[in-house]
């Protein structure tokens, strides 16, 4: 009687190696770099040095790739905008929101190692920019960028749609301070000036006190930025953004 040899489950790093292949659609050289991309700080684990082995530091160094790669993109795609523009597009492609969105969408997020304890409202866009960090350290700049624009965005992002998104954060602040019983105002000036244009400074006020500030050529994208910076560092709109999610 020939006995059946049982099944084996596959490793985790094997679970991560067939994911990447089968998302990105490339060969995975260094997996160790991947497989740390996905541990959450809260998962850290404690090397012999002392250092602790997580996400991070991948994903100090993803952001500033991701940012490079969708900054070129875009200042080839719209050869006729301005830098003002150009900067507000990027926004809105690489906003943690919406990588947050990208992480969820490319099933990324049910990878991470996390503790359920931990406060994870941006565990998702962590791990994507974590993970753009590993592709740059194994595959290298081209290939990288390669990979973000013509796999993760061609495959999971409509990225027209979300350059056509209006992001109206005055209203947002506006309606939050009402509900609030808080009081915002907008304080406006000129910060620089030459024959050909001027640049606004907009100050947002909330009970007063300057909360936040915006630079632009018009006082309305200058509301805007004041706008967008208020509402990032007001927990609120964090947490109804996570209750959607």
């Amino acid at each position: 009687m020939l006995l059946r040899r049982k099944k084996t489950e596959p490793s985790r790093e094997q679970q991560v190696a067939k994911y990447l292949r089968s998302v990105l659609h490339t060969r995975i050289n260094n997996i160790s770099l991947y497989m740390t991309a996905l541990i959450h700080r809260s998962a850290s684990e404690a090397m012999a040095d002392g250092h602790s082995l997580n996400d991070e530091r991948l994903e100090y160094l993803g952001d500033a790739v991701l940012d490079t790669v969708v900054a070129e993109y875009l200042f080839k795609k719209f050869p006729f905008k301005r830098e003002g523009e150009l900067t507000e597009m990027r926004s809105k492609l690489v906003k943690r929101e919406q990588l947050g969105q990208l992480a969820r969408r490319m099933h990324l997020t049910d990878l991470i190692e996390i503790l359920p304890t931990a406060h994870a409202k941006c565990a998702g866009g962590d791990a994507f920019e974590a993970l753009i960090g590993a592709l740059f350290l194994d595959k290298g700049y081209e290939k990288t960028k390669q990979i973000v624009l013509h796999r993760i965005f061609t495959d999971f992002m409509d990225i027209e749609t979300v350059l056509n998104e209006e992001s109206n954060f005055k209203s947002k602040i506006l309606n939050w301070a009402q509900h609030q019983h808080r009081k915002v105002e907008f304080r406006h000036d000129i910060a620089e000036q030459n024959r050909r244009q001027r640049l606004y400074r907009v100050q947002l006020l909330i009970d007063g006190e300057v909360f936040a500030e915006g630079l632009e050529y018009t006082v309305k994208k200058a509301e805007q930025i004041a706008a967008e910076r208020a509402v990032s560092k007001i927990p609120e709109f964090h947490e109804k953004e996570n209750e959607k999610q």
